[in-house]
């Protein structure tokens, strides 16, 4: 049982250290994440960007569009900060089904949302990461936007190689 006590009293005072290892490996992780999915919305050429390969499939610039949204919404309500508007142009071609895309302002709403979630870092303490949002606890819902993120990237990745363009390189 003393040993118990003082295993418990031990990982007590290493909570803050686990917390902060935790912090900068999510910081390095999500800067990876934002470099990798940059070079594949980089990929697709302009022209491209509204490619989709069947009706039912969001269309490329969609699928970016949906992954900044989603970084910001995860990110504003775990870290507390202010969520940044949403781009009158890229809300409204996300609410029209048969909205139009085009990469440069995809792109940089896209930069926007990882800036905005590196920003947001700082701010999230381990008693936000405790916190529950909804039925996620804030860690979960960070993992949920990380997963989230590479599973759209991958989507993305098939609509470059359905266009006969190799992904860049994933760099972990």
């Amino acid at each position: 049982m003393k040993k118990l006590t003082i295993l418990a009293a031990a990982l007590a005072l290493a909570a803050p250290i686990f917390a902060a290892d935790e912090g900068a490996t999510l910081a390095k992780h999500w800067q990876t994440s934002k470099d990798f999915t940059l070079a594949v919305a980089d990929a697709m050429p302009a022209a491209d960007y509204n490619f989709k390969p069947n009706d039912q499939e969001m269309g490329f610039g969609k699928v970016m569009t949906h992954i900044a949204l989603n970084n910001i919404r995860a990110f504003a309500s775990v870290s507390g900060l202010k969520a940044p508007e949403t781009p009158e142009k890229i809300a409204a071609a996300f609410q029209d089904p048969k909205g139009v895309f085009d990469k440069e302002s995809t792109m940089q709403f896209l930069r926007d949302s990882f800036d905005f979630c590196i920003k947001a870092l700082p701010q999230i303490t381990p008693e936000k990461l405790d916190a529950m949002i909804g039925p996620l606890s804030g860690r979960e819902r960070l993992w949920s936007c990380f997963t989230h993120t590479a599973h759209h990237r991958g989507q993305a990745e098939v609509y470059l190689r359905i266009e006969n363009i190799k992904p860049p390189d994933y760099k972990f």
